[in-house]
């Protein structure tokens, strides 16, 4: 073969080559960043009390733990106010007393932790593995979604099960004093 035809197939090589990086630059640069998209982290579910697209009122990874069905559950997740203003967020859940919590402007409030605010539904109304209808409210605005439950069949939430609080039994024997 001649210099001449190796040194042109080089050329086509190397051509072909740029107009393969430059179309793979362009594809990359039409997809969406998935990174940016929000999304739920863990076990829990994410809601925009004020729609898909505002953020500024939301649950992040919510989640209830509780034993069984009928029983205390135990709130897991956080509450953001991206807001000036300070908001109260309500959780209610059917059966359930609502779970009222204040969120500071621009804050973010944990919810079931140790450092958290302590967030009980006082009877969870689906058993572990399935999800409870909820919804979350804030003023006028209300967002109806599917709660998550789960039990301690996970190490990682065993800790976070609602601890029932046996009241002492009255004493059947006199008291010394009488």
């Amino acid at each position: 073969m001649s210099r001449r035809a190796t040194a042109a197939r080089g050329a086509r090589t190397i051509a072909v080559a740029a107009v393969s990086a430059a179309g793979a630059l362009l594809l990359a640069a039409c997809a969406p960043t998935t990174t940016t998209k929000p999304y739920d982290p863990s076990d829990g579910v994410g809601v925009s009390v004020l729609g898909e697209q505002d953020t500024d009122l939301r649950g992040i990874n919510l989640m209830v733990v509780s034993a069984a069905e009928g029983e205390a559950g135990n709130v897991l997740g956080a509450l953001a106010n991206e807001t000036a203003d300070d908001a109260s967020f309500t959780l209610q859940a059917p059966g359930a007393a609502p779970v009222i919590v204040e969120v500071p402007a621009g804050g973010t409030v944990y919810l079931g932790t140790e450092t958290g605010e302590a967030a009980l539904l006082d009877t969870v109304g689906a058993a572990p593995g399935n999800y409870l209808d909820a919804t979350l409210t804030v003023g006028t605005d209300t967002k109806e979604f599917l709660l998550p439950v789960l039990d301690g069949t996970l190490s990682e939430y065993a800790d976070y099960l609602p601890v029932e609080i046996v009241e002492p039994a009255a004493s059947a024997s006199p008291s010394p004093s009488e």
